[in-house]
């Protein structure tokens, strides 16, 4: 049985139960790991642990008592969720020390210093820990260095390199790994099933295979609209040479069908970039004589496998796109730049 229903880290939550039972848990964790793969549940799962009056064995939150209602609802007074707002390419510095009229009289540096109201302890979760300014982590150096008596700070990010070399050094660092392809499919499985559509097994076992341990990217895989757009983006990039403004207007109309909130586009446009990685990585891998991996990906990868540089660069260029997808770029303006990009003579005549 899964960890509080969380797949794939059950020796991560054996991890913490032993240090539990020690009354070893840490003041400061760095939770990193790929997109998707379920952090953001574990902290939140964690952090009911923590604040349980009545823990069961394997550290797992009763369900039952005041405190696991209140975390249920998302109302714990002594849980603190901080998270980037959709409109921002950072986390502001006010959610951590108060806007300049209530400076450390708000903001959860400030909040995390009072006593607990009905749990044993404070424990603060801070999602996107990849997007701290300089000056918002900063501040929050000295409460990482030094929490408050039983308090608990998880950060939430995607990797070592993305977090200020300050920030790492304070805290416990726990690794998150991709979910193995059948946890993905059970969990897609037990999703259909729940919500009272048809469970198609076949559709849901390529998903899982093609998702690379991402529970969120496995979910895209699944729709309708975002298959049928991938299969046409394969078509286009297997076509040289490529034109790019026919890949730019069919990619910016696919986002646009999203809707006018930024989560569900920018998932979108990231679907986008990762098929297209897709294809560059299966052409330098037959620029380099090595077997097919991604068989759909194969005839659009022929088509740049003339010279690994050229896929070896389309995979940078892609690379930098997805990192600005999160930075709060512009989209459109984005997917004019990637495509721009692709063109440039310097990469067409490497094919």
């Amino acid at each position: 049985m899964a960890w509080q229903g969380i797949e794939g880290h059950d020796a991560i939550a054996t991890h913490f139960a032993a240090a539990h039972a020690r009354g070893r848990i840490g003041g400061s964790y760095l939770f990193v790991g790929p997109s998707g793969v379920g952090k953001t549940a574990f902290a939140m799962a964690l952090a009911k642990s923590l604040v349980c009056e009545r823990p069961q064995p394997g550290f797992t939150a009763c369900g039952a008592c005041a405190s696991c209602v209140q975390a249920d609802a998302d109302s714990h007074p002594d849980i603190d969720v901080v998270r980037k707002p959709d409109d921002k390419s950072t986390i502001p510095l006010e959610l951590f020390i108060g806007d300049d009229a209530h400076r450390m009289r708000e903001g959860l540096c400030w909040r995390i210093l009072l006593k607990p109201a009905v749990a044993p302890r404070k424990v603060a979760v801070i999602l996107d820990a990849d997007f701290f300014s300089e000056e918002a982590a900063n501040c929050l150096l000295k409460t990482l260095e030094e929490p408050p008596d039983g308090a608990a700070i998880i950060l939430v990010g995607t990797s070592l390199e993305r977090q200020l070399p300050t920030i790492r050094s304070r805290c416990q660092v726990i690794r998150f790994s991709p979910l193995a392809d059948d946890a993905v499919a059970r969990i897609l499985q037990r999703e259909a099933s729940t919500g009272g559509g048809a469970v198609d097994a076949a559709a849901i076992e390529r998903a899982a295979r093609a998702a690379e341990g991402s529970l969120t990217r496995a979910r895209l895989l699944l729709d309708a609209d975002t298959n049928a757009f991938r299969s046409r983006l394969l078509e286009l990039l297997a076509t040289r040479p490529l034109r790019g403004v026919e890949v730019s207007r069919e990619t910016t109309a696919f986002v646009d069908a999203a809707g006018k909130e930024a989560p569900p586009r920018r998932a979108r446009l990231r679907t986008v970039m990762e098929t297209a990685l897709e294809v560059f990585r299966e052409a330098a891998r037959q620029a380099a004589g090595l077997p097919a991996t991604e068989p759909s990906c194969a005839q659009a990868a022929t088509a740049w496998s003339g010279h690994a540089d050229a896929a070896t660069a389309a995979i940078e260029h892609t690379l930098d796109a997805l990192d600005a997808i999160d930075r709060n770029a512009n989209l459109g303006v984005l997917v004019d730049a990637w495509t721009a990009i692709l063109e440039e003579p310097r990469l067409a005549s490497r094919r």
